[in-house]
C-alpha cells in the first residue's frame, strides 16, 4: 500500500504523538483526582502540582526529543456537609523541542493559564436533609461545568469536556444525563483532515444507566456525536461532517475474591463524508469491544495481573487514515469505529482504537514492601500483540503501508515510586517490534522520565 501524501507532512504521525500525550494526561488525572472534603461549614482547601518529562522516542521517521513542564494549581470548596461542591484548578505547560523534532515546527511553546476543570455541584438529597431536615426517596445531584465524563468502562467516551451532567439514584439504579460541548483547542480525534483540526467544535449528548449490585455494576448507555464544527470544507473539494451516535452495554465487578473484570459492546452508526465526497454523507456502521480481567494478589508485595483484549472494528477501502475524510472511506458503508474513549494501547506504537485487534497481559509489584523507604515503590509491565481488522485498511500510524493484518507486538516497563508524599518520579520504556504491515521493520523505542512535586 503506497503512503499517502497527506500523511507525510506530519499529520498521521500526530495522532501517534497525541495518543502517547494522552496517557501522560491520564497518568496526571489519576495522580492528582478531584477530591472536596466535606464539612458542616464553607471549608476550602488548595494545592500545586508540578510535574516535569523528558521523553524520547522514535516513531517510525525519526527520533524525536521533547522536554514538557506541567504547573496545575487548584483549590476545591464544600458546604453544608456537601450541598455544595466545587473545585477549580489551572493548567500551564512549557513544551521545549529539541531542533527539529516538533511536528508543527514550534519548537518552544507556552500554553496556558487555562481552566483544566471548573465545576460546582448541588446535591439536592444533600440540601433537603440539611436544610429541611427530611430524607428524599430519591438521590440528585447537578454538576455544571468544565469536568471528565466517562461513560461506561471508558471505552466510548473519556474525555474532559464543558458539560451539565445530571445524576439520580433510586434505590441501586443510577442515571445520568449529558449535555456537553468539547473544549476549545482540544484536537479534532474524529477527522485530522479538517482544516483547523487542533479544534474539535462537538456537542456530546448523552444517556446512562447503571445498576449498582453487591458484586456487579452492569451499565447501557447512548451517546451521540453532533459535529458543529463550521470548517467544513478542505480547498479542492472535500466535505467534513462526522455525526455518529453509540449505543454500550457493559459490566464492572467482581468475580471471586481479588479477581475483578470489566466488559464494554458499543454499536457505532451515523454518518460520515468519505474520500473526495462534497455532498452525499455514507451511512457508518461499527462495532467496538473490550474485556479486561484482573487479579491482585492478596500479600504484602501486592502483585496484580491482567489481561486485555480490545477491539474496533475497520474499513478495507479507507486506505489512507481510519479516521479522517481526506484518504478516508471510498465507497458504501463506513464501518470504521471512531469514538472519544481511552485506553493504554502501549507507549511506543500507541495506536488509535479504529481498524484493530490488541491483546494486553500485564503485571506489577511492590518488591521492597518491606524496605522502608522505598516500600511504595512498585515495578511493572505490559505486553502487546496488535493486529488489524481489515488487512487492506490504514490504521492511525501512516507508516504500516503493506495490506497484513499482523501489525507487530511491544514491550513496555514501567517504575512508578511515591517517594515523599510531596515527591514522586516515574520512568517508563517501551520497544516496539512491527510485523508484517510495515516494510520498514526496524524497531521502535519510547523513554520518559517524570517528576512531580505537590503541595
Amino acid at each position: 500500500m503506497a503512503v499517502p501524501a497527506y500523511g507525510q507532512g506530519g499529520l498521521s504521525l500526530s495522532q501517534t504523538h497525541v495518543q502517547q500525550q494522552r496517557q501522560i494526561e491520564d497518568q496526571i488525572r489519576q495522580q492528582l483526582g478531584e477530591t472536596v472534603p466535606v464539612s458542616q461549614t464553607w471549608q476550602f482547601d488548595a494545592g500545586d502540582w508540578q510535574t516535569f518529562y523528558f521523553l524520547n522516542f522514535d516513531d517510525g521517521v525519526r527520533r524525536r526529543t521533547m522536554r514538557l513542564w506541567d504547573n496545575r494549581p487548584w483549590i476545591a470548596g464544600t458546604g453544608d456537609w456537601g450541598t455544595h461542591q466545587f473545585y477549580a484548578r489551572l493548567k500551564m505547560t512549557y513544551t521545549d523541542w529539541n531542533h527539529g523534532d516538533a511536528y508543527n515546527g514550534n519548537e518552544d511553546d507556552f500554553d496556558g493559564p487555562d481552566a483544566d476543570r471548573l465545576w460546582y455541584q448541588f446535591d439536592l438529597g444533600q440540601a433537603a436533609k440539611t436544610y429541611a431536615k427530611t430524607n428524599l426517596p430519591f438521590g440528585m445531584q447537578v454538576k455544571v461545568g468544565r469536568q471528565y465524563v466517562e461513560f461506561g468502562s471508558g471505552y466510548t467516551l473519556s474525555l474532559p469536556l464543558d458539560a451539565v451532567l445530571l445524576s439520580t439514584q433510586v434505590n441501586n439504579v443510577e442515571v445520568r444525563g449529558l449535555i456537553s460541548k468539547t473544549i476549545k483547542g482540544m484536537d479534532d480525534l474524529i477527522d485530522w483532515s479538517r482544516p483547523d483540526s487542533e479544534d474539535m467544535d462537538r456537542h456530546l449528548v448523552g444517556l446512562e444507566a447503571r445498576y449498582h449490585g453487591r458484586k456487579h455494576t452492569p451499565f447501557a448507555f447512548v451517546l451521540w456525536n453532533l459535529d458543529d464544527n463550521p470548517r467544513s470544507y478542505w480547498p479542492g473539494g472535500q466535505a467534513h461532517g462526522y455525526d455518529s451516535f453509540y449505543t454500550g452495554i457493559g459490566s464492572m465487578g467482581q468475580l471471586a475474591a481479588n479477581l475483578r473484570y470489566s466488559t464494554e459492546l458499543v454499536y457505532e452508526g451515523g454518518r460520515s463524508y468519505g474520500d473526495g465526497a462534497t455532498y452525499g454523507r455514507d451511512p457508518i456502521n461499527a462495532m467496538a469491544f473490550d474485556a479486561l480481567i484482573a487479579y491482585l494478589m492478596p500479600n504484602k508485595y501486592r502483585p496484580t495481573f491482567d489481561l486485555e483484549y480490545m477491539f474496533a472494528s475497520g474499513d478495507g477501502d479507507r486506505r489512507g487514515s481510519p479516521i479522517s475524510a481526506v484518504g478516508g472511506n471510498t465507497s458504501g458503508v463506513d464501518s470504521s469505529f471512531i469514538a472519544f474513549g481511552y485506553r493504554d494501547t502501549g507507549m511506543a506504537f500507541a495506536p488509535l482504537l479504529t481498524n484493530i485487534h490488541i491483546w494486553r497481559a500485564g503485571a506489577s509489584v511492590l518488591p521492597f514492601a518491606d524496605r522502608g523507604a522505598l516500600r511504595r515503590l512498585r515495578v511493572g509491565t505490559n505486553w502487546f500483540l496488535y493486529a488489524k481488522n481489515k488487512a487492506t485498511g490504514a490504521v492511525s500510524d501512516f507508516t504500516s503501508d503493506e495490506s497484513s493484518n499482523y501489525l507487530g507486538w511491544e514491550m513496555d516497563y514501567y517504575v512508578n515510586y511515591q517517594i515523599t508524599q510531596e515527591l514522586a518520579t516515574t520512568a517508563r520504556c517501551g520497544v516496539f517490534f512491527p510485523g508484517d504491515a510495515y516494510s520498514d521493520r526496524d524497531s521502535r523505542s519510547y523513554f520518559l522520565l517524570g517528576v512531580t512535586y505537590s503541595f
